[in-house]
Protein backbone atom coordinates (compact mmCIF):
# COMPACT_ATOMS: atom_id res chain seq x y z
CA UNK A 1 0.00 0.00 0.00
CA UNK A 2 0.99 3.65 -0.51
CA UNK A 3 2.54 4.85 2.46
CA UNK A 4 1.35 8.58 1.28
CA UNK A 5 -2.40 7.26 0.41
CA UNK A 6 -2.43 8.49 -3.20
CA UNK A 7 -4.64 6.72 -5.26
CA UNK A 8 -5.70 7.02 -8.91
CA UNK A 9 -7.46 10.19 -9.88
CA UNK A 10 -10.63 8.65 -11.66
CA UNK A 11 -11.19 7.14 -7.70
CA UNK A 12 -13.88 10.35 -7.43
CA UNK A 13 -14.13 11.78 -10.88
CA UNK A 14 -17.95 10.67 -10.84
CA UNK A 15 -18.86 11.77 -7.57
CA UNK A 16 -16.90 14.77 -8.24
CA UNK A 17 -18.72 15.42 -11.42
CA UNK A 18 -21.66 14.98 -9.63
CA UNK A 19 -21.31 17.17 -6.82
CA UNK A 20 -20.08 20.17 -8.70
CA UNK A 21 -23.36 19.65 -11.32
CA UNK A 22 -25.37 19.33 -8.03
CA UNK A 23 -23.86 22.44 -6.46
CA UNK A 24 -24.20 24.41 -10.06
CA UNK A 25 -27.70 23.65 -9.55
CA UNK A 26 -28.67 24.83 -6.13
CA UNK A 27 -26.52 27.63 -6.58
CA UNK A 28 -28.02 29.18 -10.10
CA UNK A 29 -31.32 27.64 -10.08
CA UNK A 30 -32.87 30.69 -7.72
CA UNK A 31 -32.11 33.06 -9.83
CA UNK A 32 -32.91 31.46 -13.16
CA UNK A 33 -36.11 30.09 -11.87
CA UNK A 34 -38.15 33.08 -12.46
CA UNK A 35 -37.41 32.75 -15.77
CA UNK A 36 -39.32 29.30 -16.33
CA UNK A 37 -41.82 30.42 -13.13
CA UNK A 38 -39.95 28.12 -11.23
CA UNK A 39 -38.41 28.94 -7.79
CA UNK A 40 -39.04 31.48 -4.85
CA UNK A 41 -39.75 34.74 -4.42
CA UNK A 42 -38.24 37.51 -5.39
CA UNK A 43 -39.94 36.81 -8.45
CA UNK A 44 -37.48 38.93 -10.52
CA UNK A 45 -34.76 37.51 -12.75
CA UNK A 46 -31.17 37.65 -10.94
CA UNK A 47 -32.77 39.21 -7.51
CA UNK A 48 -30.66 39.01 -4.41
CA UNK A 49 -31.65 38.88 -1.44
CA UNK A 50 -30.11 37.28 2.31
CA UNK A 51 -32.35 33.96 1.67
CA UNK A 52 -30.90 33.08 -1.42
CA UNK A 53 -27.56 33.97 0.07
CA UNK A 54 -27.77 31.52 3.53
CA UNK A 55 -30.11 28.98 1.31
CA UNK A 56 -28.87 28.88 -1.62
CA UNK A 57 -25.45 30.82 -2.88
CA UNK A 58 -23.48 29.28 0.88
CA UNK A 59 -24.50 25.68 0.98
CA UNK A 60 -23.95 25.24 -3.04
CA UNK A 61 -20.82 27.25 -2.63
CA UNK A 62 -19.88 24.46 -0.11
CA UNK A 63 -20.84 21.54 -2.39
CA UNK A 64 -19.09 22.97 -5.09
CA UNK A 65 -15.63 23.14 -3.27
CA UNK A 66 -16.29 19.39 -2.41
CA UNK A 67 -16.76 18.48 -5.66
CA UNK A 68 -14.09 20.44 -6.93
CA UNK A 69 -11.61 18.55 -4.31
CA UNK A 70 -12.85 14.96 -5.05
CA UNK A 71 -12.34 15.68 -8.72
CA UNK A 72 -8.63 16.82 -8.62
CA UNK A 73 -7.14 15.22 -5.14
CA UNK A 74 -5.06 11.97 -5.36
CA UNK A 75 -4.92 11.46 -1.71
CA UNK A 76 -7.54 9.84 0.48
CA UNK A 77 -7.60 12.15 3.12
CA UNK A 78 -8.58 15.22 1.14
CA UNK A 79 -10.69 12.98 -0.79
CA UNK A 80 -12.72 11.99 2.25
CA UNK A 81 -12.61 15.38 3.67
CA UNK A 82 -13.99 16.87 0.17
CA UNK A 83 -17.07 14.18 0.68
CA UNK A 84 -17.43 15.19 3.93
CA UNK A 85 -17.77 18.68 2.90
CA UNK A 86 -19.86 18.24 0.38
CA UNK A 87 -22.16 16.21 2.52
CA UNK A 88 -22.22 19.08 5.17
CA UNK A 89 -23.47 21.37 2.50
CA UNK A 90 -26.22 19.01 1.47
CA UNK A 91 -27.33 18.77 5.15
CA UNK A 92 -27.58 22.20 4.87
CA UNK A 93 -29.65 22.45 1.77
CA UNK A 94 -32.32 20.26 3.51
CA UNK A 95 -32.12 21.51 6.83
CA UNK A 96 -30.44 25.55 6.70
CA UNK A 97 -33.77 26.94 7.13
CA UNK A 98 -35.36 24.84 10.04
CA UNK A 99 -31.42 25.52 11.66
CA UNK A 100 -31.61 29.34 11.30
CA UNK A 101 -35.29 29.69 12.92
CA UNK A 102 -35.21 27.43 15.65
CA UNK A 103 -31.49 27.43 16.86
CA UNK A 104 -30.38 30.36 15.90
CA UNK A 105 -33.40 32.64 15.88
CA UNK A 106 -32.75 34.54 12.72
CA UNK A 107 -36.02 36.13 11.07
CA UNK A 108 -34.20 35.08 7.14
CA UNK A 109 -36.50 33.30 5.07
CA UNK A 110 -36.09 31.90 1.70
CA UNK A 111 -39.25 33.13 0.32
CA UNK A 112 -42.15 31.83 -0.84
CA UNK A 113 -42.77 29.56 -3.81
CA UNK A 114 -43.73 31.19 -7.29
CA UNK A 115 -47.33 30.16 -8.13
CA UNK A 116 -49.05 31.01 -11.34
CA UNK A 117 -52.77 32.73 -10.98
CA UNK A 118 -54.92 31.18 -9.22
CA UNK A 119 -52.99 28.22 -7.73
CA UNK A 120 -53.37 26.96 -4.04
CA UNK A 121 -50.92 27.93 -1.82
CA UNK A 122 -50.62 24.08 -0.72
CA UNK A 123 -50.08 22.70 -4.35
CA UNK A 124 -47.94 19.83 -5.42
CA UNK A 125 -46.42 22.66 -7.69
CA UNK A 126 -44.82 24.33 -4.52
CA UNK A 127 -44.40 21.15 -2.81
CA UNK A 128 -41.84 20.50 -5.89
CA UNK A 129 -40.14 23.66 -5.97
CA UNK A 130 -39.29 22.80 -2.33
CA UNK A 131 -38.36 19.25 -3.00
CA UNK A 132 -36.10 20.29 -5.94
CA UNK A 133 -34.61 23.31 -4.41
CA UNK A 134 -34.02 22.94 -0.91
CA UNK A 135 -34.74 19.10 0.84
CA UNK A 136 -34.70 17.07 -2.05
CA UNK A 137 -31.35 18.93 -3.48
CA UNK A 138 -29.67 18.77 0.06
CA UNK A 139 -31.00 15.00 0.64
CA UNK A 140 -29.63 13.46 -3.28
CA UNK A 141 -25.99 15.79 -2.33
CA UNK A 142 -25.50 13.94 0.62
CA UNK A 143 -25.82 10.57 -0.41
CA UNK A 144 -23.16 11.56 -3.56
CA UNK A 145 -20.97 12.87 -0.55
CA UNK A 146 -21.50 9.64 1.25
CA UNK A 147 -20.74 7.52 -1.70
CA UNK A 148 -17.53 9.87 -2.31
CA UNK A 149 -16.87 8.90 0.84
CA UNK A 150 -16.44 5.63 0.49
CA UNK A 151 -15.11 5.40 -2.83
CA UNK A 152 -11.69 7.77 -1.47
CA UNK A 153 -11.85 4.88 1.59
CA UNK A 154 -12.04 1.87 -0.02
CA UNK A 155 -8.70 0.09 -0.69
CA UNK A 156 -8.65 -1.62 -3.65
CA UNK A 157 -6.45 -4.62 -4.97
CA UNK A 158 -5.01 -2.33 -7.31
CA UNK A 159 -3.85 0.48 -4.53
CA UNK A 160 -1.42 -2.29 -2.75
CA UNK A 161 1.86 -2.93 -4.25
CA UNK A 162 2.47 -6.85 -3.36
CA UNK A 163 6.21 -6.70 -4.34
CA UNK A 164 7.22 -4.73 -1.21
CA UNK A 165 4.29 -5.61 1.42
CA UNK A 166 5.34 -9.73 0.21
CA UNK A 167 8.81 -9.20 -0.26
CA UNK A 168 9.57 -11.45 2.92
CA UNK A 169 7.65 -14.53 1.58
CA UNK A 170 9.92 -16.82 -1.49
CA UNK A 171 6.45 -17.59 -2.89
CA UNK A 172 5.44 -13.88 -3.69
CA UNK A 173 8.89 -13.49 -5.51
CA UNK A 174 8.65 -16.84 -7.38
CA UNK A 175 11.90 -18.49 -5.31
CA UNK A 176 11.09 -21.96 -4.04
CA UNK A 177 12.85 -22.33 -0.80
CA UNK A 178 15.74 -24.78 -0.35
CA UNK A 179 14.51 -27.87 2.27
CA UNK A 180 17.49 -29.80 1.56
CA UNK A 181 19.96 -28.44 3.82
CA UNK A 182 17.11 -29.45 7.22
Amino acid sequence: MDPLGRIPLRRGSVCGLLLILLGLWGGLAPFIGPYLHFGYTPDKHLAYNSGRLYYSIIPAAVVLIGGLLAVVTRNRGVGVCAGVVAALGGAWFGLGQTFMHVVLHKPVTAGNPILWAGAAPDSLRAYLETLTLFSGLGLVVAFVGAVAIGRFSLLAATDIDTDTIYADFPSATGQVPDTTSV
